[in-house]
């Protein structure tokens, strides 16, 4: 990878619950982070886990903020600006439409905690699937380094498969709605104890409908850096909203 290249900034298609919905508040609380804003705020103490591994345990969630994935980060193509791809979701959005997934749980997904749907949502996967397929053309060809970092985790042919067409692994049916609360826990006595905390944490967001209005573009402006909301469209209406505009609404 060229040097220019190498510090590109990079976009990501995310669901984020709405500036100052509850669920907003008590994840940006537990990360420590709010990625509308982009403010960082102290991490609340935890029972029986010291600050130190608190800090550990939320620090890859934090770095790229709350959210669903719907499409992986990329960087640009050379031909098209942020303008360009900005345009282009905010036309994506306004023919769309708002739904909600009908319930979540707190799950495990390779050793890491997330929120994750109770149940298949056809209108996520579907939105997903175009997300990845109709802004495939904007994404930069996945570099070999990309590739073999990829790789090291261990793909199944389909997933290399995938890896190689769309530029991440899982996507398509083998992609799993998530919103991430923890890195990976490799002890499995922490990991029960964090659940039941979460559990207790993310209750008032378990087992009820969670609507899915809009559509958010993230950006990391360099690598290693913060993804914050870069733009938030409504479905169905595709107007772009500003964090600014929802708070005062």
């Amino acid at each position: 990878m060229n040097g220019e290249a190498a510090l590109a900034p990079r976009y990501a298609l995310y669901y984020a619950p709405r500036p100052g919905e509850g669920l907003a508040v008590t994840a940006s609380q537990w990360l420590g982070r709010d990625p509308e804003s982009g403010q960082t705020r102290a991490l609340r103490p935890v029972p029986g886990v010291a600050m130190e591994r608190l800090e550990k345990i939320t620090a890859e969630p934090r770095l790229y903020g709350f959210h669903g994935t719907l499409k992986a980060p990329i960087a640009l193509v050379d031909d098209a600006s942020e303008r360009d791809f900005l345009e282009a979701v905010g036309r994506f959005a306004a023919s769309d439409r708002t739904f909600a997934i009908p319930a979540l749980e707190l799950g495990e997904i390779s050793g890491f905690l997330a929120l994750v749907p109770a149940a298949r949502c056809a209108e996520l996967q579907d939105l997903a699937d175009r997300c990845v397929v109709e802004f495939d053309e904007f994404r930069r060809p996945v570099e070999e380094s990309e590739l073999a970092r990829r790789r090291v985790a261990g793909l199944s042919p389909r997933q290399d498969e995938l890896l190689m067409r769309w530029g991440y692994p899982y996507v398509l049916e083998q992609w799993r709605f998530h919103l991430t609360l923890t890195a990976r826990l490799a002890d499995e006595a922490e990991r029960s104890s964090m659940a039941a905390l979460l559990r207790q944490r993310f209750g008032g967001f378990t087992d009820r409908p969670l609507p899915v209005n809009d559509l958010c573009v993230f950006r990391q402006p360099a690598p290693g850096r913060p993804f914050v909301v870069l733009a938030r469209f409504r479905l169905g209406g595709g107007r772009r909203v500003s964090a600014e505009a929802w708070r005062a609404a």
